[in-house]
């Protein structure tokens, strides 16, 4: 994503903040953005509705807002506590938090009354080109593991790796985690040390999360691909996003600085050990 700011003025209009939340999600220009005619809703706009067309792209209404979450953008319409008219902000994640606000309206008490998805016409033709598997090489520099949710990470020099479930005493494989076990691309999840250290102060384990801390290889390119950590077989299932939950954790405004950043989720497919240090990388064309 790539945020659209607004001017003073454009901030207290409801279908500004709708149009500045649209051009986020699909990084256009906002002045690309069609608004309303006059008598129109900025979601019911016919403008709207062919602009969208045009690219193979509907605006799909969400039954429960308040609940609705989706590992991607969406964009929600919510109503200050204090009153006044409605805003639309730019939301990520499972469970969903805000990742882009136009018009600062959730920084008082907000609630939300609508929610807008934009999907494509037709999935199948949307669905983009399998990557490239990583050619780079990188290495494990740290391994953790949390008994349960919310539980203090523990630092770990070797982790038993137990094939379609876990690090041996993490809660992916106890069953204590904040989501489900057992599922595809549960098992394992990795985060690059090189976005830990964009962070000021650095991202650490208890705000991250994640299992493996690496170094030198980009994981979003192994997703759909075999990869091996030392002798370790492993699969990239999907891209590890962020959500409501890490920024609860780490106590700062994480979530939008980790859309795409977030690391990897992957299955681990044999019983083997992972140790700090072991080299880290694709199988060559082996897509999974």
């Amino acid at each position: 994503m790539q945020e659209v700011a607004l001017g003073y003025e454009q901030r207290r209009s409801e279908p500004a903040t709708f149009a500045a939340c649209v051009a986020t999600v699909l990084e256009v220009p906002l002045s690309a953005v069609p608004l309303p005619r006059p008598g129109e809703g900025p979601t019911s706009s016919w403008l709207m509705s062919r602009w969208l067309g045009g690219m193979g792209l509907g605006l799909v209404p969400v039954a429960a807002p308040a609940t609705f979450a989706w590992a991607g953008p969406w964009i929600a319409r919510v109503v200050p506590a204090s009153g006044g008219e409605a805003r639309f902000v730019v939301m990520y994640g499972v469970p969903s938090g805000v990742a882009w606000d136009p018009s600062g309206a959730t920084e008082e008490d907000w609630t939300i009354v609508d929610g807008f998805l934009i999907a494509p016409g037709d999935i199948a033709l949307a669905r983009p080109p399998q990557a490239a598997p990583a050619a780079t090489r990188g290495r494990v520099e740290e391994i953790w593991v949390a008994s349960a949710a919310g539980e203090t990470a523990e630092r770990l020099d070797r982790a038993v790796a137990l094939a379609g479930k876990g690090l041996q005493g993490d809660r992916h494989v106890l069953g204590t985690g904040t989501f489900p076990s057992g599922l595809p691309g549960s098992a394992l999840t990795l985060i690059q040390a090189e976005v830990c250290e964009s962070f000021s102060p650095p991202l650490v384990a208890n705000e991250h999360r994640r299992n493996i801390v690496t170094r030198g290889i980009e994981l979003n390119a192994l997703v759909g691909y075999d990869f091996r950590i030392g002798e370790l077989r492993c699969r990239g299932m999907r891209l590890c996003e962020p959500c409501k939950v890490v920024s609860r954790y780490a106590g700062r405004p994480v979530l939008r600085p980790l859309v795409h950043r977030g690391g990897l989720r992957a299955d681990i497919l044999e019983d083997g050990v992972i140790s700090a240090g072991d080299e880290i990388a694709a199988a060559p064309g082996q897509p999974a």
